[in-house]
């Protein structure tokens, strides 16, 4: 038989496409030729599927052969393609049977001596498969873990390309069967909010984010408190859903950071780059196919921003859209690349370049307004909750007396949660925090004016945008779920208020 056919998986971003490979023998001048739109990195597999297939003892096919890689207008990339393509050559030229490798999906880097390499994306492309109705995946070692985390799917592992030839013929055993690692159920977190020393009011504040799922921005002298608190917010979310872990893990899979002892990602990431990150790297890049950044990292989990105004003010417009649509899309010269990025953002900053605290203060007024000025008005807009972290008295900070750990107030985070998902079981939202502010202001769901006046006195006065109106309705929605009420009441709405603006005249604190 001349002709044979494979299947492997193209990634873009994390979105998978089957791929057939067929493999056709024919007259002519020996020599491997390839259609399909294949990538350079898939064209010089060339010479190592040759070197593969020879080191395990099989002779190269003298004939022209032809791989297409179908379909013809996805664009192929990488080396995930070489265990496919060479299993093709070897089905066409006989050497193994072809309706033994038709079936299967194959995904595996080769070494010149045969060996299978990992490769990343490896659950994402399992995923696809499962999906298409392809019932065998065969990964290498480094991969078994991560791709045997979905389920429905036969994976196998093999260690080199003899061992897979010797099966495929009938002459040895089946590769090993792949499995996950066993799930130690840790989705605790080495943080408590329990560590944290007075700061009544961010507490409050980072409870309020956690529940409706709202950005943040923690602005206070250095030492009080600001990083503690924000990387204790990941702690106060509930576990991951299988869906959303599954979504997580898929990033992370792309991005190279599931280990061989792979899992899935239960509970919500924390990304915290430093503040030297450029564009690229909180977004997502690369020369050919971008590559996920510290958003898609952090999806579903939090963006932690310390120092935020010494970030490239480019890096930090960047977040605008994706704080919005919770997608980014990336346009490179190998072609456009999705990727998610519904993430908390967390922001700290110091009130001014020095850091020191006001009475120390040397900054002039000047050089203070134009440091919080590196933080756009349009990026700001954006942040739902905005707290103030004064130092904290010395009194509270040697108080004996007992304070609310992450569990507990995790618990009312999940209560208030399960109340919106509830409230908005008919719509794709979940969260307080994504509900359109149009749908807020709509019946059944608008508020009375006796209870919205204070905002809407803001907003006629310029004080905040229809915008920041809006987030004042999600917080207060918020705010009534996690005290148990039905609808936002006066309160509520103070409260969201105080949070919005800063100003302590709003809410009886």
């Amino acid at each position: 038989m001349t002709l044979a056919r494979t299947l492997g998986v193209a990634l873009s971003g994390v979105t998978g496409h089957i791929v057939e490979i067929e493999s056709d023998l024919s007259a002519g001048l020996p020599g491997l030729a390839f259609t399909g739109l294949a990538d350079t990195s898939v064209v010089e597999s060339r010479d190592r599927i040759r070197a593969a297939i020879v080191n395990s003892g099989v002779n190269w096919p003298n004939r022209k052969i032809t791989l297409a890689l179908l379909p013809a207008d996805v664009r192929k990339v990488g080396s995930r393609f070489d265990l496919a393509m060479a299993l093709a050559v070897l089905a066409s030229a006989g050497d193994v049977p072809p309706e033994a490798v038709a079936e299967a999906a194959w995904i595996a880097e080769l070494g010149l001596d045969g060996r299978l390499r990992p490769v990343r994306g490896v659950l994402p492309s399992v995923v696809t498969a499962q999906r298409a109705g392809v019932r065998r995946v065969v990964v290498a070692p480094g991969n078994a873990a991560e791709a045997a985390l979905v389920a429905g799917v036969d994976v196998r592992t093999a260690h080199d390309l003899r061992e897979v030839l010797l099966w495929l013929r009938g002459e040895g055993d089946p590769p090993q069967l792949a499995t996950p690692d066993p799930d130690d159920g840790a989705t605790g977190s080495a943080t408590d909010l329990a560590d944290v020393a007075g700061q009544g009011a961010a507490k409050r504040a980072l409870e309020v984010a956690a529940a409706g799922g709202h950005h943040i921005y923690l602005l206070g002298a250095p030492g009080a408190g600001k990083t503690m608190l924000a990387e204790r917010l990941p702690a106060l979310l509930p576990p991951l859903a299988d869906d959303a872990a599954l979504e997580v893990s898929a990033v992370h899979s792309v991005a190279g950071l599931l280990t061989t002892r792979a899992r899935l990602i239960r509970r919500a990431p924390l990304q915290a780059p430093h503040h030297t990150a450029s564009v690229a790297a909180l977004v997502g890049g690369g020369s050919h196919l971008a590559r996920p950044g510290a958003i898609s990292l952090a999806h579903h989990g939090v963006l932690f921003l310390d120092e935020a105004p010494e970030f490239s003010p480019r890096a930090l417009d960047a977040l605008r859209q994706p704080l919005e649509s919770g997608v980014v899309v990336l346009l490179r010269g190998g072609g456009a690349v999705s990727y998610p990025a519904r993430f908390q953002l967390v922001l700290a900053a110091n009130p001014c370049p020095c850091g020191s605290r006001a009475h120390h203060c040397s900054c002039a007024p000047q050089a203070r307004r134009r440091y919080q000025q590196r933080l756009s008005g349009p990026l700001l807009d954006r942040i739902d909750v905005r707290v103030q972290v004064d130092p904290v008295p010395h009194a509270e900070l040697f108080s004996a007396g007992e304070r609310e750990s992450s569990a507990t107030v995790a618990l009312r985070v999940v209560a208030a949660r399960q109340a919106a998902a509830d409230r908005w079981h008919a719509t794709p939202w979940r969260l307080n925090g994504s509900v359109p502010g149009a749908l807020l202001r709509a019946a059944p769901w608008a508020l009375p004016h006796s209870v919205l006046q204070p905002a809407e006195a803001y907003l006629q006065r310029g004080e905040i945008s229809a915008r920041g109106l809006d987030r004042v309705l999600r917080m207060s929605w918020t705010i009534a779920d996690l005290g148990g009420r039905i609808r936002p009441d006066a309160g509520d709405v103070a409260e969201a208020l105080y949070f919005r603006t800063g100003e302590f005249g709003t809410w009886a604190a």
